[in-house]
């Protein structure tokens, strides 16, 4: 009976891993793409230099950057309790991630659109392309491949920020660490979950790498 309970707590928390992973690293690339967009295109050297929209947006991207997952985890508990009701639970963990992790998304995204070589951008510049065309047309199908990679570091990151929910009762696989194996001190229990995420983390880098590659025109 023990052994088909545990093995039922683990199917649970992975799911619930998996779950926060997923929803939170969707709604954090909805809104770090367009930040990553704007960064780009408002730069000195962008398609339409702004240089206040691009020092204010970069000042508060990095404000949220700097803060430390856990203590930004409790910081934003009232805003987490006003959108989701609760602050306890795997729905309750999804807010706090996408608040730490857009911004980190929105810089991946920077650097990978600045390495579309300035030559593609103003050869579409002098066949008449308006702004939309070249970011739409342009800048994001020349970064897929670098895009692609980009995402297998930020969901992984996102994955291991979702570990530190078991601090505010948050669920999945980091709880079990932590209940199991800082609390109780049973290692085994601890250790089964650890190799979970980590087969996790290998499933996700495995799979946007091989997309990268796909997709990577360089590459054929």
């Amino acid at each position: 009976m023990m052994g088909s309970q545990m093995v039922g707590m683990y199917l649970k928390e992975t799911w619930a891993t998996i779950y926060m992973t997923l929803i939170s690293s969707a709604i954090s690339y909805l809104i770090g793409i367009p930040l990553g967009v704007i960064l780009v295109v408002t730069d000195k050297d962008g398609i339409h230099p702004l240089a206040p929209v691009h020092a204010v947006l970069g000042f508060l991207i990095n404000i949220f950057r700097s803060i430390p997952f856990l203590i930004l985890l409790v910081m934003v508990l009232p805003v987490t309790k006003f959108l989701v009701g609760t602050t306890l639970g795997p729905k309750a963990i999804i807010p706090p991630l996408i608040f730490a992790s857009a911004p980190y998304i929105g810089r991946m995204v920077e650097s990978s659109l600045k390495e579309v070589p300035a030559g593609v951008i103003e050869a579409a510049k002098s066949m008449g392309a308006t702004n939309w065309q070249i970011i739409w047309k342009v800048l994001l199908p020349e970064a897929k491949p670098s895009l692609l990679i980009g995402a297998a570091i930020c969901i992984t990151t996102i994955l291991s920020y979702s570990a530190m929910a078991g601090f505010v009762g948050g669920g999945g696989l980091g709880a079990i660490a932590l209940n199991y194996g800082y609390y109780r001190y049973q290692t085994d229990i601890m250790l089964i979950a650890v190799v979970v995420l980590v087969l996790i983390v290998q499933a996700i880098q495995e799979f946007w790498m091989r997309l990268a590659s796909f997709v990577d025109k360089r590459a054929k």
